[in-house]
């Protein structure tokens, strides 16, 4: 890529980065449990406030950016990220934070929902997977970043430096912006349907939320099916009112396209396997290998790393490949990574864990790059989006299930562990194996129909 669109990207770029910054946080889980005397599974609402909200928010907000200017929309995103940095380092209550975890999560909606059509609208259409592939990468370096830095200012400064650290970041990107040309706006402006908006935006945020409660099932809790009913009628009005406007937030002809809904699918489980590092393996660096915060992040870090490697190689191959044999690899590697820390124990050297969490990661890495293209090259240019906000969306739909599900799974199987006589460190790593046994044979199941579908002629 020229030097000049890599200039032309920064600003955005820079911006962008606050997004996957976010990974720091998971560093300082332990420290923000201990500060407010929270069991693991409750962190778990860190998670579910912050990404819930900006992926039922995505849809939406990617339309907007079509219609009214990405540009516009993305430094609305900056300044209520600031906003929400600040008030995530004063919180004196679990309750505060989560509510400025809130917040935060519409400042990345608003960031996430317009990034990736920027870089591809600032460069010619022939550039457009190198494009992403630069997008994807930015996110990649954040998620390397955020472990890295999470563990040194937690050591330093203590939990709240993981949300103020990125406010100099947001502001200088919000200033070097005023002078980054716009991408031209469609000829003809369409009215934004609102009513469809806030009609996905429930269906998105009940179907979370109701994942998020399935723990409660067995004890007779009724919050699971009855969010369930509520997305479900909501999907059903977004459908109904999509099919009758003459200008719909989603053209659901495209799910149709047996392809199109695949890719989509298999983004959500591929991040739901994926999320199982940030979600358990902070916990075991702490309990388990007793590394020091510093070098926690560092081994945190080498699972993005790894992502922030492939991105820009399968944005580079995406020109030449077609994105099948591509999307293979991406998943042979992130089952084999996924395996890898399935067997680690407290005797695993810690060159092992590198290794393992940069096989995951690249994996990861290379999958997002070919599933982003395929996404985008099926919408047309002035639906860019839409289309980006659609591969973010069940990006973080499998981010939530993963929190909820997998935090389930984990704490049913230490319990048993435990019931069964185990100390807790055994019973911890029984639970640890338990539930990246699950992430690990999810790529590697869904590798059956991308392999059937590569050596069809």
């Amino acid at each position: 890529m020229p030097p000049r669109a890599w200039l032309r990207l920064a600003p955005l770029g820079l911006g962008s980065l606050i997004v996957p910054l976010d990974t720091a946080v998971n560093v300082a889980f332990p420290a923000i449990a201990a500060h407010f005397a929270l069991p693991l599974p409750a962190i778990q609402w860190l998670v579910i406030c912050y990404v819930l909200t900006y992926g039922s928010l995505l849809p939406g907000i990617g339309r907007a950016g079509d219609l009214f200017g990405h540009r516009a929309v993305f430094r609305c995103g900056l300044a209520v990220s600031i906003a929400a940095f600040l008030l995530c380092a004063r919180a004196p209550s679990q309750e505060w934070l989560l509510g400025a975890r809130v917040l935060q999560g519409i400042g990345a909606a608003l960031v996430l929902g317009c990034g990736p059509a920027l870089a591809t609208l600032a460069l010619p259409e022939a550039m457009r997977s190198r494009a992403l592939g630069a997008w994807l990468f930015v996110l990649a370096l954040g998620g390397t970043l955020g472990p890295l830095l999470g563990g040194l200012l937690v050591q330093a400064f203590g939990w709240e430096s993981v949300f103020w650290f990125r406010v100099p970041l947001a502001a200088a990107a919000l200033l070097l912006l005023r002078g980054m040309p716009a991408p031209p706006r469609p000829a003809r402006r369409e009215a934004f349907d609102l009513g469809g908006a806030m009609l996905l935006a429930l269906a998105v945020g009940a179907a979370l939320l109701a994942v998020s409660q399935v723990r409660h099932l067995a004890a007779g809790g009724w919050q699971a099916p009855a969010l369930g009913a509520a997305a479900a009628a909501a999907l059903w009005g977004f459908v109904r009112r999509s099919r009758r406007g003459a200008h719909p937030i989603l053209d659901l002809a495209l799910f149709a396209r047996r392809h199109f809904a695949w890719t989509h699918a298999a983004n959500a489980l591929v991040n739901f396997a994926g999320f199982a590092v940030l979600l358990v393996v902070p916990f075991f660096l702490a309990r388990v290998a007793e590394l020091p915060g510093s070098l926690a992040g560092l081994v945190l870090a080498a699972g993005p790393l790894g992502a922030m490697l492939a991105s820009p190689l399968g944005g580079w191959a995406l020109a030449r490949l077609a994105p099948l044999p591509l999307a293979v690899a991406g998943l042979a590697l992130a089952a084999g990574g996924l395996a890898l820390i399935a067997l680690w124990d407290g005797a695993t050297a810690t060159p092992l864990l590198v290794l393992a969490l940069l096989v995951q990661g690249g994996g990861m890495g290379l999958f997002q790059v070919t599933c982003t293209e395929t996404v985008t090259a099926a919408m047309p240019r002035e639906d860019r989006g839409v289309a980006g906000s659609l591969a973010m969306l069940t990006r973080t739909l499998g981010v939530v299930g993963a929190a909820s599900l997998l935090s389930l799974l984990f704490d049913v199987a230490e319990a048993a562990a435990l019931a069964g006589g185990a100390d807790r460190e055994a019973a911890f790593l029984t639970a640890f194996r338990a539930v990246f046994g699950l992430a690990a044979a999810v790529p590697a199941l869904l590798l059956v129909p991308f392999l059937r579908r590569a050596v069809r002629p």
